[in-house]
């Protein structure tokens, strides 16, 4: 895909705090998404396109609705809609791949609960007497990144859809008695105007990570914005090649820390901060300390290290718990996660 049509990441002014979060997830899709919060025109879509755009291309079945990278004639080949796909599969012939970059899908505010996560063929079924799944687009955003526009305007019970299958990593269509499963392993990214109305305690609690944005207050910072991006108007395939070396050794960075992060360990006495943390900002349940102990080990990966510090910890906690507490404004909430010191 032409470079010309995405800004690159490493080139997006600020916003470090969502850029990290951005990465965390891609590094470690088990973080459950990230939401993030503020004005327009800060950089959040194209953020998430731009880092999809720069990641390694997956093997993917040519035409496979489900994304998946090898057939399955047990299982989501039969009654795949696909009928050139599922008759290779089923003949035990190798389907046909392909090399492509990773997906972004985009969900629209209206979409319905039969749009996001799928439904039977009626049309097919009808037609030939067999059953027959249309999948929806959790299918599409398997192994991809699921960007969600304006989240806290879905409708709560699509958006609790979202959460399970990007906490879960399947999907289930459940139509008409028949139950149909499919891998869904995608990360979401959520974005909402708080002016606009909030998601509801039990939604925001299950985003991973939380993270709010404004436009940058540093004049010299603005001015750097509007350079860049005139810039790539002007003449895109050179300003994607300037930053190209950098685009690359991120990709690398993030590579290397898939790999590394099952080698991290944690100490006993770490774990015992992040639960005082929890405690101290008095979030309910036990979802916060487990993301906590994630994106510490996330961090830690990132950064190179096989040894989670205090200063992960601390970085994990401005991510993971501002948005789990509802006592105060959110900002104040920041600030106070901010203070703490165990």
């Amino acid at each position: 895909m032409s470079c010309a049509r995405f800004y690159p990441f490493v080139a997006i002014v600020g916003q470090e705090k969502m850029k990290r979060a951005l990465i965390f997830n891609i590094i470690n899709p088990t973080l459950s998404g990230v939401l993030i919060r503020g004005e327009k025109g800060t950089g959040k879509s194209t953020a998430v396109r731009a880092l999809a755009h720069i990641l390694p291309k997956i093997e993917v079945v040519k035409d496979c609705p489900f994304n998946l990278p090898n057939g399955d004639s047990t299982g989501l080949c039969v009654e795949c809609p696909k009928a050139d796909c599922r008759e290779a599969v089923m003949s035990g012939r190798e389907p046909e791949k392909i090399w492509r970059e990773i997906r972004v899908v985009e969900l629209p505010v209206g979409a319905t609960e039969d749009r996001v996560v799928g439904t039977l063929d009626l049309e097919h079924a009808l037609k030939k007497g067999e059953k027959c799944i249309e999948p929806g687009l959790l299918a599409a955003a398997h192994r991809g990144i699921l960007y969600v526009d304006e989240v806290n305007l879905l409708d709560d019970h699509v958006v609790d859809v979202l959460l399970d299958s990007a906490a879960m990593g399947v999907n289930t269509i459940e139509r008409e008695g028949v139950s149909f499963s499919h891998p869904a392993r995608f990360t979401l990214v959520g974005t909402m105007n708080p002016e606009e109305g909030e998601l509801r305690p039990q939604l925001l609690d299950r985003f991973g990570l939380c993270v709010t944005v404004e436009g940058l207050k540093d004049p010299e910072s603005r001015v750097a914005v509007m350079e860049r991006r005139t810039a790539f108007d002007e003449d895109p395939e050179s300003f994607c090649k300037s930053w190209e070396e950098e685009s690359q050794a991120l990709v690398e960075r993030i590579e290397q820390a898939r790999k590394l992060y099952s080698h991290v360990a944690i100490s006993r006495n770490l774990l015992f901060d992040i639960a005082s943390w929890c405690l101290e900002m008095g979030v309910d349940g036990h979802r916060a300390d487990i993301i906590m102990l994630k994106t510490a080990k996330t961090i830690a990966a990132f950064d190179g290290r096989t040894e989670v510090k205090a200063s992960d910890i601390e970085e994990a906690a401005e991510l993971v718990l501002p948005h789990r507490i509802r006592k105060q404004p959110f900002m104040d909430i920041v600030e106070d996660v901010r203070s703490i010191r165990v």
